[in-house]
């Protein structure tokens, strides 16, 4: 997807990785081969709806592997300290399944907060970028009210502020269509393009067949997780 690059890095590299769908133990064992690199997106349709969040979750260094390795930008997530770790995340924007709001926050607060907690950008500078993204994803302007007020349409939108502010190296989009599709559609598969070109990964996970299946989607891979592992789809 990404044009023009001589060499082009590996965002993120499962390595002979096996993951158990429940923390400590239990569940499902799925075994994970993928590297994803800049420019790359990721279409991953998902068997149950667990296995996106698990598999994000994954992605950030959050959920521990039962055998093999992670690696995020050539780091290994278990051998970093919980520090570098937690800095590193500032890297990755993310469309959560659930939302993921805090309630007592506004809206604006809640999709400035990763970038004023891991970076030292001035809230302007971050409020001007959110509202040039709130007006690309169909907002009249930069939501300020609180989640609890919001409709489920602008939670997704808001959602996907977030997730693409401060131009991250990983994107992971848990079902951002959810609720809002297909009218998402151009400027999410806009935004997706203009991160690929700088670079970044991206992967979007999907319970839903349709958009799985949309030939509009730019996917350089098409995947499916089932409940015993990762397999790539030849279209």
């Amino acid at each position: 997807m990404i044009k023009g690059l001589a060499e082009r890095r590996s965002i993120l590299r499962f390595e002979k990785v096996k993951l158990v769908t429940e923390q400590g133990g239990g569940g499902e064992t799925i075994d994970f081969k993928m590297n994803l690199f800049g420019g790359d997106l990721a279409l991953i349709n998902l068997e149950r709806p667990r296995f996106g969040s698990v598999l994000a979750d994954a992605c950030s260094g959050l959920h521990q592997v039962a055998a093999g390795t992670i690696f995020f930008l050539g780091k290994d997530w278990s051998a970093l300290p919980s520090n570098t770790a937690n800095a590193l995340r500032g890297r990755i924007g993310r469309v959560f399944t659930y939302g993921n709001w805090i309630n007592r926050l506004t809206l604006l607060e809640n999709i400035l907060l990763p970038q004023l907690h891991h970076t030292r950008r001035k809230f302007a500078e971050l409020r001007d970028e959110a509202a040039r993204l709130a007006e690309h994803f169909g907002l009249p302007g930069l939501p300020s009210g609180r989640p609890d007020d919001a409709m489920r349409a602008d939670h997704q939108r808001a959602a996907c502020i977030r997730a693409f502010l401060g131009q991250p190296s990983l994107i992971l989009l848990e079902e951002p269509t959810n609720g809002v599709y297909p009218e998402i559609l151009p400027p999410l598969i806009n935004a997706i393009r203009k991160a690929c070109d700088r670079g970044c990964g991206v992967i979007w996970l999907t319970l839903e067949d349709q958009v799985w299946n949309d030939p509009v989607l730019p996917a350089t891979y098409r995947y499916r997780l089932t409940a015993r592992k990762l397999m790539e789809v030849v279209r």
